[in-house]
């Protein structure tokens, strides 16, 4: 299975602040954000929630982050946070998105996960054109009885496209796509049910692992070739290195199979690195307030490697701020180099 380009090292980083917390969460280092997005449209409620980062490799400046206002829709930012577009679409929660090829040419697919019918998810498919920055949309598809809630999308070896619905009440979803005369489909394969409510999820496409934060118990590991569909352990909620609520997931690949899980560790505002080889701890880091304010209680994040220009020469995180200043909430960007100096190995 395939993803993204490796991430390169770069040396230390000079400034940062390592700081501990009374609820004897792991010691963790103070960075801030390098930008921000304009706020969503929604005010005084909790709405924007996840963000994903198409790269435009031709011309690294131009590439995009679609993020969910999840009262109102999808909207489409610059690098330097600006408002690109909105599409109205009601209530979406998670968005992922898959570069692919339909039809002989290559297309941007999104995905989110809809939640204007609380009874029956469906999920949400997008078009995203990168010269006018618009999404158009591509059709609602059933993905089982319950909320709509998390979303990703997985990709096998022989490129077939899967999308991960998790719902609500506990059940991960895997939903096969198919584009038969440039039109897509939707079919449920299999499915598991998680004792208490999941949300975050993300598939690393070179190893086919499907990693599923359940919120108030820790991060579930679905090897996605074997015949069985259910959970392995990950990683779990201690109060120490992940903090209730674990909500979004990122990946941060490099090499054949190594890299970076990232997670939000909600209840103590904070992000959490683990090995992808080892399953292993590695370090943890919080935005604080700088020239731009910090981040706390984060919903969703993403991490995208790569050159995306001067500002982030080797990747880019983006993470939802639930406490925005100013008071309507917004993205945060982040350079990945300036994370992975400050606490990668």
């Amino acid at each position: 299975m395939k993803k993204t380009a490796p991430i390169l090292l770069l040396g230390i980083l000079a400034s940062c602040t390592t700081t501990t917390i009374a609820n004897n969460s792991m010691p963790t280092v103070g960075l801030t954000a390098d930008a921000e997005t304009v706020p969503v449209g929604t005010v005084n409620r909790d709405a924007a929630d996840d963000p994903a980062i198409w790269r435009n490799s031709e011309n690294p400046a131009k590439s995009l982050i679609i993020g969910t206002d999840k009262r109102a829709g999808l909207y489409v930012y610059g690098l330097d946070g600006s408002k690109k577009s909105f599409l109205a679409e009601g209530e979406l929660n998670n968005v992922d998105l898959r570069e692919i090829d339909i039809a002989g040419g290559k297309t941007i697919l999104v995905g989110a996960s809809v939640r204007n019918d609380r009874a029956n998810a469906h999920i949400g498919l997008y078009k995203l054109d990168r010269d006018s920055a618009k999404l158009e949309p591509w059709g609602k598809f059933p993905a089982g009885a319950g909320e709509a809630y998390g979303f990703c999308f997985g990709q096998d070896s022989g490129g077939e496209i899967f999308a991960y619905m998790i719902e609500k009440s506990g059940f991960v979803r895997e939903i096969k796509l198919s584009f038969e005369n440039g039109k897509p489909k939707a079919d449920i394969s299999r499915q598991f049910k998680l004792a208490t409510q999941p949300e975050g999820c993300v598939v690393d496409d070179r190893t086919g692992r499907l990693y599923v934060g359940e919120e108030n118990s820790g991060i579930w590991l679905f090897e996605l070739d074997a015949d069985k569909f259910e959970p392995q352990p990950f990683a779990n909620i201690d109060g120490r290195q992940l903090v209730a609520d674990v909500e979004g997931l990122a990946l941060a690949p490099a090499g054949a199979n190594g890299g970076y899980l990232v997670a939000s560790s909600q209840g103590d505002n904070a992000y959490v690195l683990y090995d992808l080889t080892s399953g292993a701890y590695v370090n943890r880091f919080r935005l604080i307030d700088g020239a731009i304010d910090g981040t706390s209680e984060t919903d969703g994040i993403e991490v995208k490697p790569g050159n995306f220009g001067p500002a982030y020469p080797e990747g880019l995180m983006v993470v939802q701020d639930g406490a925005n200043e100013g008071g309507t909430q917004n993205f945060k960007l982040v350079s990945w180099s300036k994370i992975k100096a400050a606490v990668a190995p």
